[in-house]
Parts: C-alpha cells; sequence; structure tokens
C-alpha cells in the first residue's frame, strides 16, 4: 500500500511564493516601462498641447453636452449579453458531469427565456431601433 503524501506548510507557502514573485516581477516590468518612458519622452509643451481634448472637437463653448439615451441602452444591452455568456462558460463545464445533465439543461433554457423575455420587450419598445 502506497504511503500517502504529506504537505508541509513549507510546500504550501512556496507554491503561493512563486504566485508572489510573479507579482513582484510584474510589477516591476510595470515601473520600469512608466519610468523609461518618462525618461526618454520629449517635454516640450505648446499651447496646443494644453488644451483639453475631447473626441477632436475643439473645446470651444460650454462644458455641457447632452447625450442621448440610446447609446447607454445599448451599452446596458452588451453587458446583459456580456454577462450571459459568462455564464454559459461554467454552464457547459457542470453540463458535461455526470448527473447535472437535465438540471443543468433546464436551468439554461429558463435563464435564456429571461433574456429573451428582456429582449423582445427592448424590441417591442422600439428601444432597438436606431434613428
Amino acid at each position: 500500500m502506497p504511503e500517502p503524501t504529506v504537505v508541509t506548510a513549507a510546500d504550501y507557502f512556496q507554491s503561493y511564493s512563486v504566485v508572489g514573485l510573479l507579482a513582484v516581477v510584474g510589477v516591476l516590468f510595470v515601473a520600469v516601462a512608466f519610468g523609461a518612458g518618462r525618461l526618454l519622452r520629449p517635454v516640450v509643451p505648446t499651447p496646443e498641447k494644453l488644451l483639453t481634448y475631447e473626441c477632436g472637437v475643439d473645446p470651444v463653448g460650454e462644458g455641457w453636452a447632452h447625450t442621448q439615451v440610446r447609446y447607454y441602452v445599448y451599452a446596458f444591452l452588451y453587458v446583459v449579453f456580456a454577462v450571459d455568456s459568462i455564464f454559459l462558460f461554467p454552464w457547459a463545464t457542470v453540463f458535461a458531469a455526470p448527473g447535472y445533465g437535465a438540471t443543468t439543461l433546464v436551468e439554461m433554457f429558463i435563464f435564456l427565456g429571461f433574456l429573451a423575455v428582456g429582449l423582445l420587450y427592448a424590441y417591442k419598445k422600439g428601444v432597438l431601433a436606431w434613428t
């Protein structure tokens, strides 16, 4: 009979020391890159460079601009479907496990049904029509 392996605290912390070392190397890499960029870039301020730049539009007039709500609606719909796609990956993993197939299939169709009802509601309200 094989002897059970004993995991000591040193083995446990050694595996985390690799993660910590990788994190330190990553932070150092970013710090060196930003430091080198700061040392190597030319510093020649001109009045044009000191102006506030907003999406290619010259900053003239008042600072208040109206944004149409439909952009937010599209962003919200994107977030909803991004969450849906994130939910699909663990669902596919559990669906492949023995004994969980029918339950997870029903749960996924309920979830997709809620999303379809929401999308249908948005379509009926005319939210998806680009004017």
